[in-house]
């Protein structure tokens, strides 16, 4: 990877909620630098930690949550020690912004789009209404809304599922933030208007030259978007990598499982593959690699310590014992070999998951 200046950095990060009488260890000593300009994406099933892992970013994580360790070096300073929303008002929104995946969610029903972008304007940008009015028309235009000056007093219930999501879009740059988290922002829209949304955020990130991280469990959109991947288990970032090498190159057992999910890789007449068994309990302290009970290559030593990062390249990087000089030589899957080859072939066939070349 050519050399590039961090943008943000994030150092053994520790996440606990408090439920009843018990704490839950969302996120475990998860540490990552992000590069300026780059798209990053997260990975993981439903609870891996990739959500709660990038409101640190923000200062949003729920009342009953804390960051217990760990720091986030943004632009000087350390987020993590950001306590109030006065604290936060210079970065939430204007230098970090959110995109959601449920727009309905992030609008306000009963309130025009266009008060809902101007006042985001007139807050972090200190313009007067008509400026803000101004910038939102032509923000409104950036994102695709037609005819945005006679739609800018419209409600949000008058606009499509797609164009409210790019209303919400709309709204995280119009303060042009350095670093645009994207958390599942295509899950509740048809395929073809997926499509077009994840098209228009790469337009807008060449334009405006903003940083991307982009949480989600669809490969597809993954392999369409990222220039690196974390892949997260319980809590932690278990492999990192170019989106190339995690494609092609995967080391880690989660990710060889992750990947032999891809529906496309499934044969007419066979069964799909699945990942058995539930991710663990962060309720409970986990003892060696979470996955190791889930995992048919582990090892004795996977029940019994964790495994630290092993370097591949200089750029990719996994928490797994097969990678010791010590373990026994495994093979990935057979479904996963000559992923390349397969991915293109489903180019070419129309299908929806592809890496551009």
């Amino acid at each position: 990877m050519e050399e590039r200046n961090i943008i943000l950095s994030a150092k053994d990060i520790v996440v606990k909620f408090r439920v009843r009488d018990n704490y839950l260890t969302a996120i475990r000593n998860v540490s990552l630098d992000l590069y300026e300009g780059e798209t990053f994406a997260i990975v993981g099933e439903s609870g891996s930690g990739k959500s709660v892992f990038t409101k640190t970013f923000t200062g949003m994580l729920e009342s009953n949550g804390q960051i217990a360790n760990g720091s986030v070096m943004y632009d000087g300073k350390d987020l993590t020690q950001l306590k109030t929303d006065k604290d936060w008002e210079g970065i939430r929104g204007a230098k970090i912004a959110t995109i959601f995946q449920d727009p309905m969610t992030s609008l306000n029903p009963i309130r025009t789009i266009g008060s809902q972008i101007t006042e985001v304007i007139v807050k972090h940008q200190k313009v007067s209404n008509a400026e803000a009015k101004k910038q939102a028309i032509e923000i409104m235009e950036r994102v695709g809304i037609i005819n945005a000056e006679k739609r800018f007093d419209e409600y949000p219930f008058q606009y499509s599922g797609g164009m409210r999501q790019r209303i919400v879009i709309a709204i995280a740059l119009s303060c042009h933030p350095q670093i645009l988290i994207c958390d599942e922002p295509t899950t509740a829209l048809d395929v073809t208007i997926q499509a077009q949304i994840i098209d228009l955020i790469k337009k807008l990130q060449q334009e405006l030259k903003f940083t991307t991280i982009y949480i989600t469990h669809d490969l597809g959109v993954v392999a369409n978007v990222a220039d690196r991947v974390g892949v997260m288990y319980g809590g932690q970032i278990i492999e990192y990598g170019t989106v190339e090498e995690i494609f092609y190159e995967p080391a880690h057992p989660y990710t060889w499982a992750l990947l032999s999910s891809l529906p496309q890789l499934g044969e007419k007449g066979k069964e799909l593959y699945s990942i058995h068994g539930t991710p663990p309990s962060l309720y409970n302290e986990i003892k060696g690699d979470a996955f190791a009970p889930r995992n048919k290559y582990a090892l004795k030593i996977d029940f019994e310590q964790e495994p630290p990062f092993f370097k591949i390249s200089d750029t990719h990087y996994a928490k797994t014992w097969l990678l010791d000089p010590r373990a026994p030589k495994v093979e990935k899957p057979e479904v996963i070999k000559d992923l390349h080859e397969k991915i293109t072939l489903m180019t070419e066939k129309g299908g929806a998951y592809y890496v551009e070349q």
